[in-house]
């Protein structure tokens, strides 16, 4: 299911956990990227979102969260975070890094008009909406491929599932990841 990505999650996620200052397997942590990384995957195939942004989107999104609750600013934390580390763990071109940025950027101020891979970020993201107990609404999604996986995403989330193979991938285990 998994493209080959330019940028391995592997490398970057000792970066970004660095500074974590959240729970990594809380509501906005790991398990919370994985999912979104499924979710805007399977809506990229059907929208033509670049996946390589889609996948960064996944990991930098609530990256700079300082509150499991409220937190205005954090998806420009994340955004900035991410420009910080480009050029040296992150290459995108600029067209591609300016999706990055704005995807992180604006992901909750209710968006559902842009670029495909913009689309796909948001609705990655909202489709975990579940593991709050917010079930995502069909009007508030940008693309029709996430309006047809809101069931399946929605059980999902609710449930906690955790996508092992690419926890795996990404070399995250109950072990190491615990507590950060």
């Amino acid at each position: 299911m998994f493209p080959p990505f330019r940028h391995d999650p592997a490398v970057l996620l000792p970066h970004i956990l660095r500074e974590y200052s959240l729970p990594v397997r809380g509501t906005h942590g790991l398990v919370h990227w994985a999912r979104v990384l499924e979710n805007g995957l399977r809506i990229a195939q059907r929208n033509g979102a670049n996946p390589e942004v889609v996948m960064l989107f996944a990991l930098f999104h609530d990256s700079r969260r300082v509150n499991e609750y409220w937190d205005e600013d954090h998806g420009l934390r994340g955004a900035e975070f991410a420009r910080s580390l480009r050029g040296t763990q992150i290459h995108l071109n600029d067209s591609d890094f300016e999706l990055l940025y704005e995807a992180a950027r604006l992901h909750t101020d209710g968006l559902v008009d842009g670029d495909p891979t913009l689309q796909a970020c948001w609705d990655a993201d909202r489709l975990d909406l579940g593991r709050v107990g917010i079930e995502p609404k069909p009007q508030r999604l940008c693309t029709e491929a996430a309006r047809e996986l809101r069931l399946w995403a929605h059980h999902r989330a609710q449930n906690g599932h955790e996508p092992r193979d690419l926890l795996i991938q990404w070399r995250v285990t109950a072990c190491n990841s615990g507590g950060a």
